[in-house]
């Protein structure tokens, strides 16, 4: 996203969730609202759009619902590319938005709704955490040198308080440059960001 930006490119955010009681306290509540404010400020996105479908419950709600909430949100934002959380992750909630974005957009229809590109991307604790599966495996086919960003994208992350874990957990500041570090190596680069690409539209 920080490489969007100083391309000069428009971005908005999607959060289809939102935290919920008795799950988090409200004082809980209260610091993850602050959070997705301060990161939102941090990384300029042009809109921030949100849903209030609860967290972790996505698989209780109809997914013709959801899938109505995103295609609103496509019409308004006319994306050309979406950026993604992996199919086969082990939230239940990522693989429910996963298939409602691919309902939402489909390909025959790009004239109206405009998006050309979707690729998926790496969540640290659930696409690596999730079981085997030779068919839904996060193989990634596009690589984004962020060398000049991981610096920022760490200080960003760390504006998460309630998301990040001491190291050596999945999302901790330490884990996070590791996976780019790796990432890069594939590359030839210091840092990279892996993805998977579902559709290109030429």
């Amino acid at each position: 996203m920080l490489k969007h930006r100083a391309a000069g490119d428009s971005v908005s955010w999607l959060i289809v969730t939102r935290g919920h009681m008795p799950q988090w306290s409200a004082d809980v509540l209260g610091n993850k609202e602050a959070e997705i404010e301060t990161v939102a400020a941090a990384y300029e996105f042009e809109k921030v759009f949100r849903f209030d479908f609860p967290t972790t419950l996505l698989d209780t709600i109809s997914q013709a619902e959801i899938i109505t909430s995103l295609s609103r949100v496509v019409a308004a934002a006319r994306p050309d590319t979406i950026y993604l959380n992996h199919a086969a992750d082990v939230h239940s909630d990522h693989r429910i938005v996963f298939h409602s974005v691919m309902s939402a957009v489909k390909p025959f229809n790009s004239g109206r709704h405009g998006v050309k590109r979707i690729l998926t991307y790496e969540t640290l604790s659930s696409t690596e955490a999730a079981p085997p599966d030779h068919a839904h495996t996060f193989l990634p086919t596009v690589f984004s040198d962020i060398t000049n960003f991981i610096e920022r994208k760490l200080d960003i992350m760390s504006l998460y308080t309630s998301e990040t874990q001491p190291y050596p957990l999945p999302r901790a500041n330490e884990s996070i440059r590791a996976l780019a570090r790796f990432r890069g190596a594939a590359i030839g680069v210091e840092y990279a960001e892996a993805l998977m690409l579902i559709r290109d539209l030429v």
